[in-house]
């Protein structure tokens, strides 16, 4: 079984995700996390809010992403700061919420998405976010401050797709029906029409 991080958002493989971490359940989890070197999932609140409450009732996503905790810091004895990045994603067979309320489960790990390029078709979603990371980097904007970390992978569909739904302002539910989409071509298909109708594409 692995611990799981519940969130109001959804993590994507080669994603990056700063969180501040104060809960009790979580500081243990990720202190042993660091020890071991292991990951934990993330996964996104279908019901219920990050941080518990008494009596709440919490409703998981079925798919979500392993974490790999790559810098941290700790400011304060019951406050850490820290820096992860997505492996990959997986599903949730069976989970068990321990008594201090740490989430643990059961996974089946899903396969990488495959190197597939990007379709003549979506090479305007390639090129955009290609435009962006140029644009960054023009500014002055250092690796570490950028939203999404080299290699820059602009030819493979499943990437540039992902990217882009971690940077679209799009409702929880959308960004999970992406995540659990396993075609990255039909990925980045979708992320097209989310492009489209935000306006990023006139």
């Amino acid at each position: 079984m692995i611990p799981l991080f519940p969130l109001n958002t959804v993590l994507f493989p080669d994603g990056r995700l700063a969180l501040q971490v104060f809960e009790v359940r979580y500081l243990d989890m990720i202190k042993r996390c660091i020890a071991g070197s292991e990951e934990f999932g993330v996964v996104a609140l279908a019901e219920g809010e990050e941080v518990r409450k008494p009596g709440q009732h919490e409703t998981l996503a079925p798919i979500g992403t392993l974490a790999r905790i790559v810098d941290w810091t700790a400011p304060l004895p019951a406050l850490m700061h820290i820096t992860c990045l997505g492996t990959q994603r997986f599903r949730v067979l069976a989970t068990e919420q321990l008594k201090h309320g740490l989430w643990m489960a059961d996974i089946e790990r899903l396969p990488d998405d495959m190197a597939v390029p990007v379709p003549a078709e979506q090479q305007d979603v390639a090129n955009a976010l290609g435009s962006l990371i140029r644009s960054l980097q023009q500014r002055g904007v250092t690796p570490a401050q950028m939203p999404m970390g080299p290699p820059y992978r602009l030819d493979e569909s499943g990437w540039v797709a992902n990217r882009w739904c971690e940077l679209l302002d799009l409702e929880l539910p959308q960004k999970q029906l992406l995540l659990a989409q396993d075609n990255p071509v039909l990925r980045i298909e979708l992320v097209q029409d989310a492009l489209a109708d935000s306006g990023y594409m006139d």
